[in-house]
């Protein structure tokens, strides 16, 4: 059984697919119904559960629901989140400070730690944590703070994950994705913010891929772990950003 954050579209989506073709059992999670039941429709190892992950109780029920459905939870994908706001640090308000880091980073946090608490609580123990990262983990893209420092706590997060964990036959692992065609990164294609203040189109590659990756991961026996796998567009700018 995996747990999909985010489902709804995008990553999330393409993600979702992969596992259920390759045969696993998963459980669709985000705050839009209609977009869960879109990602679902023809597949019937899908399951649609309605969750907010910037809240403790949503999450909790997210994680009840799918012990109930399948008896143990085997891998999470933490996908959820937003890109935020475009501003340097004086720019940017309270709330979309709040906002950001409410689904990136207490999103991520929370789904985790309910899963681990099934993962320890099953038999036999043991899961793998997949959390969605980014580039920006490693060097931001120019007026992106409040999501370039979600993405650095996500490093800790992970790296944390992998250090209590190891011994509970749980791993993790940090995908950081680079310029994959969503709707969320869809003006990167068109016109992207260089460091250098010019804009120009940056080259993007299919999700398809990124979720071909997750399904390799999530292959591997627990003995192994991944704990980054960098997936992005081959001629995108990355060092430096340039």
């Amino acid at each position: 059984m995996a747990v999909v954050t985010g489902a709804g579209s995008g990553l999330g989506r393409a993600i979702a697919h992969a596992l259920l073709d390759a045969g696993h059992v998963v459980v669709l999670a985000g705050r839009t119904r209609a977009a869960l039941e879109e990602t679902a429709a023809g597949r019937p190892r899908a399951y649609v559960v309605q969750a907010d992950v910037t809240s403790p109780p949503s999450v909790r029920a997210l994680f009840a629901a799918a012990r109930d459905l399948h008896g143990r939870v085997d891998v999470l994908v933490n996908n959820a989140g937003v890109f935020g706001p475009h501003g340097a640090v004086d720019e940017v308000s309270d709330q979309a400070w709040g906002e950001v880091l409410a689904a990136n980073v207490t999103g991520s946090f929370l789904c985790a730690r309910e899963a681990v608490r099934v993962m320890k609580d099953q038999r036999p123990p043991g899961g793998r944590i997949i959390n969605n990262g980014s580039l920006s983990a490693h060097v931001p893209r120019p007026r992106s703070v409040a999501y370039t420092v979600s993405k650095h706590a996500i490093s800790g997060l992970t790296a944390a994950l992998n250090l209590d964990l190891r011994d509970h036959g749980i791993a993790c692992t940090q995908l950081d994705v680079g310029n994959a065609a969503t709707a969320m990164t869809a003006g990167i294609g068109v016109q992207a913010l260089q460091p250098d203040g010019t804009r120009r189109a940056e080259p993007t590659i299919d999700p398809v891929h990124v979720a071909r990756s997750v399904t390799h991961v999530v292959s591997l026996p627990l003995e192994v772990n991944v704990p980054s796998l960098t997936v992005m567009a081959r001629a995108m700018p990355y060092a430096g950003r340039g």
